[in-house]
């Protein structure tokens, strides 16, 4: 069993190698973005099913309340967190539409669309980004395998190139709170991050 505990925590480790080494510009790219849409008075819509709606809570919890430094809260909404409106959409139209007609509702030009799916297959995340881009906002995807339709529609792709979900999603989170702390640095404390 100790083997094979070792292997998965390399694992892991390997995924997050791999993945800062495919996407280091990007994720760069996503930084500026995102500070430049919070800068503006912008806010972060985030979205997935599954662990990627679970990450998309823990994502805007850091972003409102605090991360590593003090500083003012930041405007980020999690998509997944209200079961009336999720299952009224759900029922009433398709679960295909439970982000989309959130962003429609919410969403305004120049805010961040934040979508989440290991598979970059995920019909409501597909169709909550591309309702985003009409919109006029920024798009974020975080993928996984071959990033998918995700891919196709966002203006921002962070894909891990694996195909085991648990991999993929340590490399979410991981990612995540990268994003998290350099944007808190370049609003709030590090001069030399700007």
């Amino acid at each position: 069993m100790e083997g094979y505990i070792i292997k998965i925590f390399r694992e892991s480790g390997q995924a997050k190698e791999t993945f800062v080494n495919e996407n280091l510009t990007r994720i760069v790219a996503v930084v500026e973005a995102v500070t430049t849409a919070l800068k503006a008075g912008n806010k972060i819509l985030l979205f997935g099913n599954g662990g990627s709606a679970a990450d998309a809570q823990h994502l805007a919890a850091e972003f409102v309340n605090r991360f590593v430094i003090e500083r003012p809260p930041l405007p980020a909404i999690a998509l997944t967190t209200d079961t009336s409106v999720i299952t009224s959409i759900g029922n009433d139209y398709d679960f295909s539409d439970i982000f989309s007609k959130q962003i429609r509702a919410i969403g305004q030009k120049g805010d961040v669309a934040w979508g989440m799916s290991t598979s970059g297959t995920s019909a409501n995340v597909v169709k909550g980004l591309e309702t985003a881009r009409k919109i006029g906002m920024v798009t974020i995807g975080l993928t996984g395998r071959d990033g998918g339709d995700v891919a196709k529609v966002a203006d921002y792709v962070l894909n891990v190139s694996s195909a085991s979900t648990p991999r993929i999603q340590e490399v979410h989170i991981t990612a995540g709170h990268v994003i998290c702390e350099m944007v808190d640095f370049k609003l709030f404390q590090r001069p030399d991050m700007k």
